[in-house]
C-alpha cells in the first residue's frame, strides 16, 4: 500500500521525566511511520544530549537551559519546566516551521495543561497526550476537587463506567493532600484538557478499558493509541524499533540475560519498582527476606541509591537464588521464557510491558496511579495478585512469600498466566495493521 504524503509537522512535548518521555517518543515514532513528514520531540538540554540526534524516524529539539539543571524535587522541577518553556516555546515554533512543513500540532504531556493556550496562541492544534490509563483520568475526572459530590469519608466509591473502588484502591493523590501541592495540582488539572484540547490521545487499547472508553468517546475527542511498546516486542512493524529512546540508568545486560539464559522457563521472579519509587529500609528488609523465603529464583533491580537499605543476612543469602542489579533492559528480561512472574509497583509503563508480554503480576502499589492499577490487574483483567498491607503500613516478609507462590506454584497461577496470554494477543492486534489503535492514529493524520 503506498504511503500518502501528508506534509505537516508535529512537535511532542512530554515532561522531562523518563517514565513520560519513553510513550511520548514511541508515539512519535509510530506517527512517523505513518509517512508524516517530520515529527520532532522537544525536551530539555539535559535530557536530549542522552538521546541519540535523530532517534532513527524522529527528530529531537533542545530546549536550552545554561547551566542550571532541572530541580531534583518533583515540585519545583514541574514549576522550572513551565516557565522554560513558556519562555522557549514561541521561538522554537518558529525556527522549526517551514513552508513545506508547517507546524501544525503540538502533542503535549496532559500533565502540562498550561501547553495548550500556548498551542491555541500560537495558531496550533493542541492534543493531550495522558501516560496513565483511561480509568485513572475518569477518576480524576469524577472526583475533580471543585466540582466532585463524591464524599472522601474512606467508603467505597462508586463511579460511572468504573468498577467498585475502595479507599485503598483510589489515587493516593485524592487522600494525600499535602505530599506535593504542585503535583497534585496539575494532575487535577488535566480536566481542562477535556474542555480544550482538540484530541485527547491514551496510551491503553480499546479492549483493555472497552467500559470506560465507551463512556468518554461520545462526550470527549478520545483516541486509545497503545500500548507504545517498541514495535519489535508487538507488531514487528517497526524494524528497528526494538527500545525505548532513552534510559537515564545503564541497564546490566549481559549480566541480566546470562543468568536468565541458564535459568527453566517460568521460574524466575523479576522485581522492579521503576524509575522513582523508594522503599524505606523496614519494607526493604521485609521484601528481601520475602524473596527467600519464596524458595524461587529471583532477578531484583536496586538502584544504586537504595542497596545501604539492604540487611546483611539477605546479602549472605542472596547468591543461593537471586541475581541483584542497578538496572535492566526491563522489556528484554519480561519477554525472557524464564520469567514466570513480574514483582511490580504496578506504574502505568510496567503494568503495560507486562499485559503486552504476556506476564502474570505480583502488585505492591505505593503511590499515584499505582493503586488503580493494582486494583484492575488482580480484579478486572485478573494477571495478578495484589499484597496485603499490614496495619504498620509494611507489607511483612510472609505475606510477599506467599503471593509470590501463589503466582508462581498454585492453580491459581495458570489461570493468570492464562489470562496474561490473552491480553498479549490483544495488544499485538491493536496496534498492529488495522487494529483500533493503529486505526486511530491513521484518523488523526488524516484530519491534520
Amino acid at each position: 500500500m503506498e504511503e500518502k504524503s501528508n506534509k505537516s509537522h508535529i512537535l511532542v512535548l512530554p515532561i522531562p521525566v523518563q517514565g513520560h518521555i519513553n510513550p511520548m517518543v514511541q508515539f512519535s515514532k509510530r506517527l512517523a511511520s505513518k509517512g508524516v513528514n517530520k515529527v520532532t520531540l522537544v525536551t530539555i538540554y539535559s535530557i536530549s544530549k542522552n538521546m541519540p540526534k535523530e532517534s532513527g524516524l524522529i527528530n529531537i529539539e533542545s530546549i536550552p537551559h545554561d547551566d542550571e539543571s532541572p530541580p531534583q524535587n518533583i515540585d519545583p522541577m514541574l514549576e522550572w519546566f513551565h516557565l522554560l518553556v513558556s519562555k522557549n516555546l514561541t521561538k522554537i515554533v518558529e525556527k522549526l516551521s517551514d513552508p513545506e512543513y508547517p507546524v501544525k500540532v503540538l502533542v503535549f504531556d496532559s500533565m502540562a495543561t498550561w501547553a495548550i493556550d500556548l498551542a491555541h496562541q500560537l495558531g496550533l492544534k493542541g492534543a493531550a497526550f495522558f501516560t496513565q490509563s483511561c480509568s485513572l483520568s475518569a477518576i480524576y475526572y469524577h472526583m475533580d476537587l471543585e466540582t466532585t459530590k463524591v464524599s472522601l469519608d474512606g467508603s467505597d466509591v462508586s463511579l460511572p463506567s468504573l468498577p467498585l473502588l475502595a479507599k485503598e484502591d483510589l489515587p493516593s493523590i485524592i487522600y494525600d493532600t499535602d505530599l506535593y501541592p504542585t503535583l497534585r495540582g496539575l494532575i487535577f488539572s488535566q480536566n481542562i484538557n477535556f474542555k480544550k484540547a482538540d484530541w485527547l490521545f491514551f496510551n491503553t487499547f480499546n479492549a483493555l478499558e472497552k467500559e470506560v472508553v465507551d463512556w468518554i468517546r461520545p462526550r470527549y475527542p478520545i483516541k486509545t493509541i497503545g500500548p507504545t511498546i517498541p514495535s519489535m516486542y508487538l507488531d514487528k512493524r517497526l524494524k528497528d524499533d526494538k527500545e525505548y529512546g532513552l534510559s537515564l540508568f545503564k541497564p546490566n545486560s549481559e549480566t541480566c540475560m546470562k543468568w536468565l539464559d541458564s535459568k527453566e522457563i517460568g521460574s524466575v521472579v523479576y522485581v522492579s519498582f521503576g524509575s522513582l519509587a523508594s522503599l524505606d529500609e523496614q519494607q526493604m528488609e521485609e521484601l528481601a527476606l520475602g524473596l527467600i523465603m519464596s524458595k524461587c529464583y529471583f532477578l531484583w533491580v536496586v538502584r544504586a541509591t537504595e542497596e545501604n537499605k539492604l540487611p546483611e543476612e539477605f546479602m549472605s543469602k542472596l547468591s543461593e537464588k537471586g541475581l541483584m542489579v542497578n538496572w535492566c533492559p526491563q522489556l528484554d528480561v519480561l519477554a525472557h521464557r524464564a520469567i514466570g512472574c513480574f514483582f511490580t509497583h504496578s506504574g502505568w509503563n510496567s503494568t503495560l510491558e507486562a499485559l503486552s508480554l504476556g506476564v502474570p503480576m505480583v502488585t505492591m502499589p505505593q503511590w499515584s496511579d499505582q493503586p488503580t492499577n493494582a486494583k484492575f490487574i488482580s480484579d478486572v483483567w485478573q494477571t495478578g495478585v495484589r499484597v496485603k498491607v499490614g496495619e504498620n503500613g509494611v507489607v511483612n516478609r510472609d505475606e510477599i512469600a506467599s503471593s509470590i507462590r501463589e503466582v508462581m506454584e498454585e492453580e491459581k497461577g495458570i489461570m493468570l498466566k492464562e489470562n496474561a496470554m490473552k491480553w498479549k494477543k490483544l495488544a499485538k492486534e491493536a496496534v498492529d495493521e488495522g487494529g483500533s489503535s493503529d486505526k486511530n492514529i491513521e484518523e488523526f493524520l488524516s484530519n491534520l
